[in-house]
């Protein structure tokens, strides 16, 4: 029996008072154990301290996670947040390079929602800070005080691009999908085929063209409760099997 791939996951940092922890959220570890067949493991976010090669070294893919912080707008030339913008510029320093050197490694790239934002802005490019602002898209935040069932629940319809990927996961052309995000795709970067919209017309979901392996964004969260909605599980047995593959290259 093979052994399964190893699935690096970059962390989020936070300040626990008083200390730094490096935290990931376990529902993206169970979606990699329990859809993708896989083994994760926590990066730390410390890029001062670890080189990019040698993380990828010892992994077969990466996710990249959702987080409660927004990218910072620096990076993508954005206009300066607005004071008490939650930013993670450990998480933003160790990420971005990583799911470069990984694309160009043709290690499998699973991104979701901040992933989503990190994989546009390393691709070149640009972010809304807040799409419910910008007129004719409706806001997509989820409301923090309902219960996490409630936050998570299916809340837009998706049209899913004829014959790309996310299509053929489905099997079907639409679905319905939570949204728990305030930032989006303002300019999309070049060398992307665009795989699912939104129904107010907001990319949420694209491939990468320009690179030898998978690599996926989605700007929902397909990790909750992943082996109840037939379309999460797909996405990530499709990671998982694009790990697989890489990790049987690597010990030829």
């Amino acid at each position: 029996m093979c052994p399964r791939p190893v699935i690096g996951v970059p962390a989020d940092r936070r300040i626990l008072e008083p200390h730094p922890f490096h935290l990931v959220g376990e529902k993206y570890l169970q979606a990699i154990i329990d859809a993708a067949d896989a083994l994760p493991l926590i990066i730390p976010v410390l890029a001062e301290h670890i080189h990019v090669d040698d993380i990828l070294q010892h992994v077969d893919g990466v996710l990249l996670t959702g987080s409660p912080s927004n990218v910072e707008p620096h990076h993508y030339g954005g206009e300066p947040s607005e004071p008490g913008t939650l930013h993670d510029p450990h998480r933003d320093a160790a990420a971005l390079p990583l799911a470069r050197r990984a694309m160009d490694a043709g290690i499998p790239l699973l991104a979701v929602c901040r992933g989503f934002q990190e994989l546009v802005v390393v691709l070149g490019g640009t972010l809304h800070q807040k799409v419910h602002e910008v007129p004719g898209y409706h806001s997509h935040k989820e409301n923090p005080d309902d219960p996490l069932e409630t936050q998570y629940a299916p809340s837009h319809g998706l049209s899913l691009v004829e014959g790309g990927l996310l299509h053929k996961l489905a099997g079907k052309s639409n679905s319905m999908v939570n949204s728990l995000h305030s930032q989006g795709v303002a300019k999309l970067p070049n060398g992307v085929t665009v795989e699912a919209v939104a129904d107010d017309g907001l990319v949420e979901g694209f491939s990468v063209d320009s690179v030898p392996g998978f690599a996926l964004a989605v700007q929902w969260h397909p990790e909750w409760q992943v082996t109840r909605n037939e379309f999460s599980t797909a996405i990530f047995q499709a990671f998982g099997d694009a790990c697989r593959a890489y990790a049987g290259q690597r010990q030829v």
